[in-house]
């Protein structure tokens, strides 16, 4: 397989869970010590490693750096960072805490602008932009609240501005188990060739990424299905050996 398989740390209070539709009462723990998951995923040949701040996403700032400086600067994971980031001090933080990119979501909806004058600053392979939908349309504040601006029409205001990636997320499917929306990533990726369509929510099991990765998606998100069991490790280290 050609995708690249990026595993899910999403934090609260430090450690390592997991949530069902992006519902907080759902919060499941797995690791109390994040770096304990980092080092495992290192060790089996993983590069990136996708980390939320949940508690970021609720507080509009990030509060969850000294996890990311611990992962950073204990692995040689490229570490992209997502949660509260509403500002460029903010930004700074995460930059300067040790991630390789910065996740925004919210931001790029309420202010493009304001996305577009970082993608300049920072350069545009350092900004992802997180697209999370629900029924197709952006979600914004943790998924709290719904946006009138389509997945579509978000990534395309700024793949004309050099935009390199872009994680979409259904809402509806995230920790439920029952396969993504592969036909949907699939129609993102050949509407946007120059923009890597990262694949999150509803990965259950290895033919899942098998799928996406022969309709030609670059990358995908695994969470609950690796923290569950549903894919291993070793499957995964396989699957990197044969690439």
């Amino acid at each position: 397989m050609k995708i690249e398989i990026i595993p899910a740390t999403d934090l609260i209070g430090g450690a390592c869970v997991r949530l069902t539709q992006g519902d907080y009462a759902s919060c499941k723990t797995y690791y109390r010590d994040p770096l304990e998951a980092a080092l495992r995923f290192e060790e089996a040949g993983i590069r990136r490693l996708h980390m939320v701040d949940l508690d970021g996403a609720k507080a509009s700032e990030p509060r969850n750096l000294r996890v990311l400086e611990r992962v950073a600067t204990k692995t040689a994971l490229e570490i992209q960072y997502g949660g509260g980031i509403k500002s460029r001090a903010a930004l700074e933080s995460v930059f300067n805490a040790g991630a390789r990119r910065a996740i925004c979501g919210s931001i790029a909806v309420r202010r493009p602008e304001l996305f577009a004058e970082w993608m300049e600053a920072f350069g545009p392979g350092r900004l992802i932009l997180g697209a999370d939908l629900r029924d197709g349309m952006v979600a914004i504040q943790g998924w709290l609240e719904d946006s009138a601006v389509s997945g579509e029409e978000l990534i395309g205001r700024f793949a004309a501005e050099g935009l390199t990636q872009a994680i979409c997320t259904d809402i509806s499917r995230d920790g439920m188990l029952c396969g993504p929306s592969a036909a949907l990533y699939a129609g993102l990726q050949q509407r946007f060739p120059g923009v890597e369509i990262t694949v999150s929510g509803g990965i259950a099991s290895l033919n899942d990424i098998r799928e996406l990765d022969s309709l030609g998606l670059r990358s995908v998100i695994v969470g609950k299905a690796l923290y569950e069991g549903r894919i291993t490790l070793k499957e995964i280290a396989q699957c990197l050996q044969n690439a």
